[in-house]
Parts: C-alpha cells; structure tokens; sequence
C-alpha cells in the first residue's frame, strides 16, 4: 500500500511540476520578445513613411544622377522600415508617391528637392522661384556638354582676358536674355532626351533661344584660366551655356568645371539640404512639416490601417521649366 501511495506522489508531481528553464529556452523566448518588439518597430516606421506628404531638400553630391539619388533615398527609407517585406504580402496596396524637381547633372551637386505623398504636385509651382548656383568657368576650352565631363571641341587663347573684362560683359547676362539650351540636355525631341540622342551619335539640332531670366551674377574669383560665378536665375535656365556664351563674348570659349546648387525655392544647401546620414523617416517626417513656408504646409494624409498596406513606390521627375517635357514615370 505504502508502495503504491508512493507512486501516486511520483506520478502527481511529474505531472504538475514545471520543466526547469534552462539557458536555450529563456534564450528562445527572448529572441521570440525581440523579434515581436521588432515587427512593431517596423509597423510603426513603415505607418509613418505612409504618412509622409510634403517637400524637403536633400544634398546631392557628385556623380550620381538625380534619378539615382532618389533611388538610393527610396531605398534607405524602405530599409528602414522593413517594407516590403514577407509579412505584408497580399495585403491591402498602398502608394508612395516620391520624385524630385529640378534636375541637377551627375557631374553636379547641391540642393535636390523632393516631393513625397502630396507633395509632389507642389513641387512645379515651388520650383518654379529663384535658384542659385556657383559655378566655376574655365576659359579656353569648349566641349560637346559645356563641361568638364564632355569631349574637348575647341580651344582658344585666353591669356589677354583680364578680371575687368569678365565683369564688363556680365551685365549683358542680367535680366531677361535669350538662350540655347544644351544639346546635352533632358529636353525631348520625338519623347527621348537629347542627351540620349547625342550619346547614340545621331545627330540632334539645337533647340531654338527662349527667354530665361537672370536675378543676379557676379564674378567671385578670377585665377586665369578658371573664374567662379554666382548666380541667381529662373527655371529653365541652364549655366552651362551661360559659362559657353560668357566665353564666346570675350572671343574665346570656355566651359563648366565645377557646379554647386546651394539655393532651390525656398531651400538652402546650408540650412536645409539633407545629408545622407539624415536620411531617415524621423528627419524626412520632421523637415516635410518644418522646412515648408506657412502657405505651402501641407495637412498629413491618414494612411489607411497601416497594419494592412503593402508599399510601391511611383517614381516622378518634374522639369525644371513646367511644361517643359511630361511627367516620367516608373513604377
């Protein structure tokens, strides 16, 4: 009798005893903890990405084109976010619409405005203000772009041009003036750049003078043979055939060495342009709100059921010149 009670307080307390933690199993449900906090980390980034509608500034550096650069944008805010990822397939579809104004050249840097959510339908009338560039000229040598990157076409002398000389002629580029744009440009022809045209080697004519408009210029350095310029113009305005016409008015030729946009409608390469160690949704939501003039502040949209979206991206690429060519769009 005794042996068989004996077995039965055996038996119970196998069954009613709690299995011994050990350290695999408190390490599995710390990581099952860690994994959960995550995915509510990331729901909450990709609910505020969705959020996201307005204009802010980026800092472009050299050599990317502006098309890239907002790829590599897109990319880290994705990133960050955890989107897409396996868990939002076949969910509810939400689009991100992103894209940039007023293209800068990859050999080019300085201020890239972007529009996200809404805030690309204000990016033509934005942009459509005063831009501000330094540009750094050098005199005796012309190429196919008009700058540095491009195949030398033409040399000329330029030891007689003195700094006198340069700041003489720039009052003829002040105001409305007439100009060509570059070959080498986004401008369209049948629906295709011409720059692409160009790089194909066919043979593309040079799209007739239109009227642009120059705030202000100044000669802020003259160390024959480069000069720097500042300027400040309107859309549709191209410096490197600014700095190819300069050359022409003092009989010789001259190309662009070094572009900085350092001021975009309202946006300054100092006080707004976003380095890329700020691209993060937190900086991108703050300066969306911040950065904006009252007037142009957008209301946030209100994605729907965050917990319920799967994002695409829209690319959109707005002309310096509204009307100048339409809309591309990726998807």
């Amino acid at each position: 009798m005794a042996a068989a009670e004996a077995a039965v307080v055996s038996s119970s307390s196998l069954e009613t005893d709690p299995a011994p933690e050990t350290a695999e199993t408190v390490a599995v449900a710390a990581a099952a903890r860690t994994g959960c906090e995550a995915r509510v980390v990331k729901a909450a980034l990709a609910t505020k990405l969705l959020s996201l509608s307005g204009v802010f500034a980026v800092h472009k550096p050299k050599g990317p084109t502006s098309a890239e650069l907002l790829n590599r944008l897109k990319e880290k805010l994705l990133a960050e976010a955890g989107m897409p990822s396996p868990e939002w397939t076949k969910r509810k579809k939400q689009t991100l619409k992103i894209g940039h104004g007023g293209t800068l050249d990859s050999a080019a840097r300085g201020v890239l405005v972007v529009g996200i959510g809404r805030g690309t339908k204000m990016l033509t009338s934005m942009l459509s203000g005063s831009k501000r560039y330094i540009a750094i000229g050098e005199l005796g040598k012309a190429t196919d772009t008009l700058d540095s990157t491009g195949k030398v076409t033409e040399e000329k002398p330029y030891d007689k041009i003195t700094q006198e000389d340069i700041e003489g002629i720039l009052q003829k580029f002040t105001g409305t003036i007439m100009q060509v744009p570059p070959l080498y440009s986004a401008l369209k022809k049948d629906g295709q750049r011409l720059s692409t045209l160009m790089k194909r080697g066919e043979v593309v004519e040079a799209k007739p003078a239109r009227p642009v408009t120059v705030y202000s210029i100044s000669l802020q350095n003259f160390q024959p043979p480069f000069f720097t310029l500042d300027v400040e113009c309107g859309g549709g305005f191209y410096i490197r055939s600014l700095v190819s016409d300069i050359g022409k008015e003092l009989s010789s030729c001259a190309n662009v060495l070094e572009l900085t946009r350092t001021k975009q409608g309202p946006f300054t390469l100092e006080e707004h342009a976003l380095p890329e160690d700020k691209w993060t949704i937190d900086d991108s939501l703050e300066h969306c709100s911040s950065l904006l003039p009252a007037e142009l502040t957008l209301k946030k949209s209100k994605p729907e059921e965050s917990n319920e979206q799967i994002l695409s991206c829209e690319y959109m690429t707005l002309n310096e010149t509204k009307g100048e060519d339409d809309v591309n769009k990726t998807f």
